[in-house]
């Protein structure tokens, strides 16, 4: 009787601290966290897989949402695109994911940026998670936020893009002026094969669809032939009968997750 209270105490205040014992029950979840960068405290999710054990490192995914899926409510990010191929594929996806969110009017770089990276920092640290095995992915806004983020090539294992444009439109302006690095990159006379230089070797998989009406596919197919222009390790996969929403095909694709997680930084 003592050893039963013992566990039930110890498991209640657990419980009150925020932990969660993914070990004892086997089930993958979406954990709330928050992290504080200057006056501002962000909220993200993280999300870990079944019999979750802090025994050996995880590779890590930060997922980019898109732009219907900004805001402050922290539960937008799951609704679609990975989430959700987590809640039916997750068996596939042995790996910690990120969730972070973008408020709204924002995007991918600047503030934002630096919101994702400390959220990610942070789940690294606290879920044992590989420095070795970190990987970018994104849908249509965050497919543009990987491509921009991929510029930190020694950070990512690997990054998938999905439906993400580089260079923006006249009728379409950055919410924001981006900051100089990123400045650079869309501001250059040919932003795909600048971005391409900065990438290099960095193993990419992009995914878009070929009757795209909101990201035109010539977005993708610019950036795989710069990559492949200047020697990157580059797959790409167009589907001729898909719109904007390939997200679902693209992580549906256990091909994909299966070379996504056997990349490592060397």
């Amino acid at each position: 009787m003592a050893t039963r209270r013992t566990f039930v105490v110890l498991f209640a205040v657990l419980a009150l601290a925020g932990c969660t014992v993914v070990c004892c029950t086997g089930r993958s979840q979406f954990l709330e966290r928050e992290v504080k960068l200057g006056d501002h405290t962000y909220k993200y999710r993280v999300w870990l897989p079944q019999h979750y054990t802090k025994l050996h490192h995880w590779p890590v995914v930060l997922y980019l949402h898109g732009s219907g899926e900004r805001g402050t409510d922290n539960l937008r990010q799951v609704s679609t695109g990975l989430g959700p191929a987590l809640e039916r594929y997750g068996e596939r996806y042995k790996a910690i994911v990120v969730l972070p969110q973008a408020d709204v009017d924002r995007e991918w770089y600047g503030e934002t940026e630096s919101m994702a990276m400390a959220e990610l920092a942070n789940a690294i640290r606290e879920f044992h998670g590989d420095p070795r095995r970190i990987y970018l992915t994104g849908i249509s806004m965050g497919g543009a936020g990987a491509w921009y983020m991929a510029r930190h090539n020694r950070k990512w294992a690997a990054v998938v893009p999905v439906c993400g444009e580089v260079a923006r439109r006249p009728d379409d302006p950055f919410p924001s002026d981006p900051p100089p690095d990123v400045a650079r990159i869309v501001g250059s006379p040919n932003p795909y094969a600048t971005l391409a230089a900065q990438i290099g070797r960095t193993p990419v998989w992009a995914f878009h669809g070929a009757k795209d009406d909101i990201v035109p596919v010539t977005e993708s197919r610019s950036m795989v032939a710069a990559l492949r222009q200047s020697g990157g390790n580059i797959h790409y996969t167009e589907y001729p009968n898909g719109a904007h929403d390939v997200w679902d095909d693209a992580y549906a694709d256990p091909g994909m997750v299966h070379w996504m997680l056997q990349q490592k930084l060397k």
